[in-house]
């Protein structure tokens, strides 16, 4: 699989710069998928951390964006959950279902209806029939696949047609499980990177990325990957 991968830009400034400014050809390779800690993930996310991964006004600048991108009375999929999912508190959706890896953090979840644990670098495999959700969104997590392009596929298996899987991410991270090519691109990289997942996973329309992030350089950055499945 190969991918445009630019290794030295740092910030987005529009999605024009994204389609000018492309790096080298980068073929995607296993070892890219490792991770400094390859211990089981069930040790590490053991620990319940009842916190946000991203600071406040990130957290009100990705709610602001599911404002606008997800419709109310939906069923949406909350993948690699935590304890916020950001979701706008005045929208009602029919469920908020979501997969991760800590108990504690997914019972303290408010916007949530239900949820699975499930370590998707173990089984992939998503537990819900086919088109069983409207939206997917993974929230500042996407660095930790280690099965990228079978999740993605997974993903686009239980949407509806025609339906977004909204991916955002900023520059932090748990570098220890985060996979190593994570850590050699910039924040085009890694949107470049996100855009691979879709388009190598097959049963997506093409990406629309967004930098997102609030107050210039003050804050922490945010970008969104986005992608609807295909209408048939």
């Amino acid at each position: 699989m190969e991918i445009l991968l630019d290794y030295n830009l740092v910030n987005i400034t529009s999605n024009a710069e994204i389609v000018t400014k492309v790096g080298k050809v980068f073929e995607l390779l296993t070892e890219h998928l490792q991770r400094i800690d390859e211990t089981d993930d069930s040790i590490f996310y053991s620990v319940a951390r009842l916190v946000k991964h991203i600071d406040p006004p990130a957290c009100n600048a990705l709610t602001d964006y599911f404002r606008v991108n997800l419709q109310p009375h939906s069923d949406i999929l909350d993948l690699m959950s935590s304890y916020a999912s950001h979701l706008p508190g005045e929208l009602s959706f029919n469920n908020v279902v979501g997969l991760g890896m800590n108990e504690a953090e997914l019972s303290n979840n408010p916007q949530l209806t239900d949820f699975v644990i499930q370590d998707l670098g173990q089984n992939h495999i998503l537990p819900f029939d086919d088109n069983s959700f409207d939206a997917c969104v993974i929230n500042v997590s996407v660095q930790y696949l280690v099965k990228p392009i079978d999740v993605f596929q997974e993903i686009a298996r239980v949407l509806r047609p025609d339906c977004p899987c909204i991916v955002s991410f900023s520059n932090r991270c748990f570098p220890t499980k985060a996979v190593a090519i994570w850590h050699q691109l910039s924040d085009v990289g890694h949107t470049q990177l996100v855009s691979h997942y879709f388009a190598a996973s097959g049963g997506y329309e093409p990406c629309k990325i967004d930098n997102i992030s609030p107050n210039g350089s003050s804050t922490d950055p945010l970008f969104v990957v986005c992608s609807n499945t295909k209408k048939t």
